[in-house]
Formats: C-alpha cells, structure tokens, sequence
C-alpha cells in the first residue's frame, strides 16, 4: 500500500478533504483512487462522516486501518456539505486544500495538475476550480446548472461557468477566511476572488455518480440559492481589500 503521510503526524503540504453522507458503497474505490492519483505527494485524507445512517462509518474505520495518513472526523448530526467542508478544513494540517465528492463523480487524477495551476500561479492564486466536461447528469438538470451558472457569473463576476464542480483546490488560509453557511462550496470562487485572490480553471471530464442517490434536487435549491446569490452579491459589494503602499515610523 502507498502511504503518501510517511512522517505522521508531521503536517504535510496537502490536505485532501471530503465531506461525506451515507456513501458507504464508494469510500473504498474512491481512497484507492485518491492513493494512485497523489502517489508520490506528501498529503493527508481527511473524511467528515456529515451524520451517515448507513454503512460509512464502518467503511471509513475499515479504510483508516493502516493508513495512518487518514483522518475521519464525524458530525453528530447532518449539517450538510459546506459545514463538512469547514469542519475538514479547520482540522487539515496541509496548507493546500484538495476538495472533492464522495460520490465518484469527481476524478481525482486531475488534482495533481489543480495543484501545479496553483504553483504556477504564485501565491496570488487563491483557488483552482474544475469545468466540468460531458456533464452525466439529465438534460433538465444540465439545462438548470447552465442557467443557474449564467445567472451567477453575470452577476457575481466569479470568473468561472461551473461552480458546481466539486473538484476545488483553494488555500486554507483563504478558505478559513470565507463566511461559512449552507451552500458556500457554490459560490467558493466568488467569495476568494473578493479576499483579493486570482481563480484558475482546469477543465475535467464528469463521471456518472457510482452508489447511492443525489442529496440535492431542483426544489431543495431553487430559492435557496436565490437568497444565497443575492447574499453573496451584497457581501462582495461591500467589502473593500485595502491595498498597503507602505509603513510610516515615526523615529523621533
């Protein structure tokens, strides 16, 4: 078995952290993929269990045995995605986040090339946002992501047409800085891009969920991501990022 986390609990460079829900049937397949695609990276795997009824409790404790670079954290109740996020993210030891769903949509072949977007950018790159290619999902659903996409980018200027794209790697220290609630992982370029950050895309072919069933439909979203756009749009409107020229000290 590779094990990327050799120095535990020595803080590796990348963090890799998945929130997830009743995802029993994809921990084990998924952990296999993330271990061959960050071969030879230094990271640790953090897992948020977001109140699971099923089985994944147990397939994490299973996947946690002899992989010391992997860390479950557990919700006592469902809080959804973005408070599992946040929850991975103040543990994370990395300095890079790696976020992904659990689901087997999002590949994690392409996180090696996210993190060289990253590098390549310098320190002014605060997230990397994967473009969804050959979307699986239905032609209704595809045709609401591309109007709520639209609406979005004309009106948060967010740089980016696929928010919805799990695949994200972001920097800690900015993704600690970002106001937290429900349905923040959507609006997550726009929110870095108002703390004075650039945002890269590496576009990533779309996989068709492996188990289980979606946790978001048309009407769970609908007006609640009006609100949130709108919430959005007013936190960028009014914040300011000061532009330091210098420091004065007086020597008297």
């Amino acid at each position: 078995m590779n094990a990327p986390f050799q120095d535990f609990p020595a803080a590796p460079r990348l963090s890799v952290v998945i929130a997830v829900k009743d995802e029993a049937e994809n921990i084990a397949p998924l952990i296999a993929e993330i271990d061959a695609a960050l071969a030879g990276h230094a990271f640790e795997l953090v897992f948020v269990d977001d109140g699971s009824t099923d089985g994944t409790a147990e397939e994490l404790r299973k996947a946690a045995a002899g992989r010391p670079y992997l860390r479950v954290l557990t919700h006592a109740a469902s809080c959804g995605k973005s408070a599992g996020v946040d929850t991975g993210a103040r543990a994370a030891r990395g300095h890079i986040l790696l976020l992904l769903d659990g689901d087997g949509q999002n590949n994690p072949a392409y996180l090696p090339e996210m993190v060289r977007a990253m590098d390549e950018g310098g320190p002014r790159v605060g997230i990397v946002q994967g473009e969804r290619q050959g979307r699986k999902d239905t032609r209704f659903k595809r045709f609401q992501s591309r109007f709520a996409n639209g609406v979005r980018r004309t009106l948060l200027n967010d740089d980016t047409i696929d928010t919805g794209c799990g695949l994200k790697v972001v920097r800690r220290d900015v993704h600690l800085r970002l106001p937290v609630f429900d349905g923040l992982h959507r609006f997550m370029p726009a929110l870095v891009k108002r703390e004075g950050y650039e945002v890269r895309i590496v576009k990533v072919v779309d996989r068709p969920r492996w188990h289980g069933h979606s946790k978001y439909g048309f009407w769970n979203r609908l007006w609640v991501g009006i609100a949130d756009l709108f919430g959005v749009f007013w936190l960028i409107r009014r914040r300011k990022v000061p532009q330091l020229i210098n420091e004065s000290i007086d020597a008297r």
